[in-house]
Parts: C-alpha cells; structure tokens; sequence
C-alpha cells in the first residue's frame, strides 16, 4: 500500500508540562515531545493542536497563545486552532467576539476550539460565538456534554435537537462534531444511560446519519474513544458510512496523556480496513488527510 501520512484534527498538548496539575492517574497532559513520538510511531505527520480555554474541562486551561508557541516551536508537525469562550469580552451576547477571532486567525489560527463551555448550543452568549466564528471564517471543533453540572462541553438532549437548530441557523459555518454523546447517536439504540459512554453492536442508522444528510455544514471529528467506537462497533456500518460521507469524515487521535492507547487501536483498525479493500484509496486518503488539507486550506504536500 502507498503511504499516506496522517493529518489528526484533534490535538492537545502544553508546552509548560512541568507545571500542569494532573489531569488523572497523577498524571499531566501530554507535551508536544510525547505527541510527536506517538505521531512517529502511527505515521501521523502533524496535528491540530485545540485549545482548552473553559474552566470546566480541567483544573488548568490551555490557551490560544499556547498552542500557537508549539506550532511556532514545531511548525512542521502542529498547527493550531484558537480558543474563545462564549463568556468572553464581557459576559454578554453582543460581545464582538470578531475581533479576537480575527486577532488569532491573522497568527495563523486554522479554526476555532475545542469548544467545551457548559452551556446549551442555543444560548444567546453561544450563538453570538458561532454567528462571529460563521462571519470569520473559521471552522467550530465542539465537544456535546449529556446534561449541565459535572461535564464539559455544549449541552444537547437526546437526537441532538440543539445542534440541529445551530446547523440550521449558521448554515455557513462549518462545525466539526465530537465527544461522547455526539458518537452515541450514529447508531439507534442510544438512551440517556449510555449517550456519555460507548453504546456497542451492530449499528442501525441513528440520528446522526440524519443530521449529516440533512445539512452540509455538519462534519465528523473522528478522534477519542468515542469515534474510534463508533467506527469499529460494526466495520461493515463503516464501510458504508465511508462511502457515503466521504467528504466530511476527518481523522483524529485526540491524545491527552501518555498511557493513552486508543490511537494504537484506531490505527490498526483503518490499516486492516484498508489492506482489506473496505476502505478505497480514494477514500482513506481524504479520510486521513485529504479532507483536513481542503477544509483547513492547508499549505502541505498532497
């Protein structure tokens, strides 16, 4: 098989390792040195660094300025993405949350996220964000949480009817969609019990098949567990899925500490998939780097 070096659209790291807090295990977040290893060893060429700027997601934030001093440090192997919270500028849904986008996006920022605010999609302080991110031009990575109060992330009920109502508003705006709950609904058998976790078995089309046939501004940031899940559960769903939203599919590790394993997993997943002709090379190309080139506008090599 021709090599084709991998694209991860959903990175985390911080350069200032040795003062984080840990993250869990007693253990920090990665640096960019441990994501470059793992990069070296499943053939990842370079990611999006996302940064972490709500209080909810961890005990320390990561900031834009941050992710910019990696891809400065290692410009061949990270770009980066900026960070504003919804909350920004003053706390109010007229906030011109423009001129910071545009700040960070004249530095070289990509996009804009992780967004992990606890807040509800169609808040007003939420919908400002992505009515500026829609006027800037720069893509929205969100994570969906389950409910508010001891998660991280935009709050969505069961069938995502408040992600649905953004797509539908901001039909410009490009977002990218991610975390637990967002996975669970590819499938049928999703229930508030297990929406935050990993619903298994074969794979009857759910909601999110739905949402992605319906609006063309919806793509899937294929990374974590979760997606690493929802594609695995039933490899012969995938091979279909695949085909059908080729275009919108973008490949992921979203690595945050170093025991992290899940990547090692995906990774021989898509191999096998591949080798086996179940995904084409035309396909596995924009899966895991086509896609990330054309929607970033990235200056790499095809």
């Amino acid at each position: 098989m021709e090599r084709i070096r991998k694209i991860d659209i959903h990175a985390h790291a911080t350069p200032y390792q040795q003062y984080s807090p840990s993250m869990g295990r007693g253990v920090p977040m990665v640096s960019p040195e441990e994501v470059i290893g793992f990069y070296d060893e499943i053939d990842v060429e370079m990611g999006v660094l996302l940064p972490l700027t709500s209080p909810e997601y961890q005990n320390e934030q990561v900031t834009s300025s941050a992710c910019k001093y990696i891809s400065d440090k290692y410009p061949d192997r990270f770009l980066w993405f900026c960070g504003v919270d919804p909350r920004a500028a003053g706390n109010r849904p007229d906030a011109d949350l423009s001129m910071l986008l545009n700040h960070y996006k004249a530095l070289g920022a990509k996009g804009m996220g992780e967004l992990t605010a606890s807040l509800y999609p169609d808040d007003p302080m939420m919908d400002n964000l992505f009515a500026h991110c829609a006027a800037c031009e720069l893509p929205v990575t969100i994570h969906i949480a389950p409910k508010l109060g001891g998660y991280y992330g935009i709050v969505d009920e069961l069938g995502l009817p408040r992600l649905e109502k953004v797509l539908a508003k901001h039909p410009k705006l490009k977002i990218f969609g991610h975390s637990q709950p967002f996975w669970a609904e590819i499938g049928t058998n999703v229930t508030a019990e297990n929406r935050n976790g990993r619903p298994g078995g074969k794979v009857e089309e759910g909601r999110l098949v739905e949402l992605l046939r319906k609006y063309d501004n919806l793509y899937c940031d294929v990374s974590a567990g979760s997606g690493m899940n929802a594609f695995m559960r039933d490899p012969d769903f995938t091979e279909r899925f695949i085909v059908e939203f080729s275009d919108r599919i973008l490949y992921g590790c979203d690595i945050c500490q170093n025991f992290n394993r899940h990547q090692y997993d995906f990774n021989n997943f898509l191999t096998q998939m591949r080798r086996d002709g179940r995904i084409s090379e035309e396909n596995y190309y924009k899966f895991v780097r086509g896609n990330a080139i054309r929607l970033l506008g990235l200056e790499v090599s095809e």
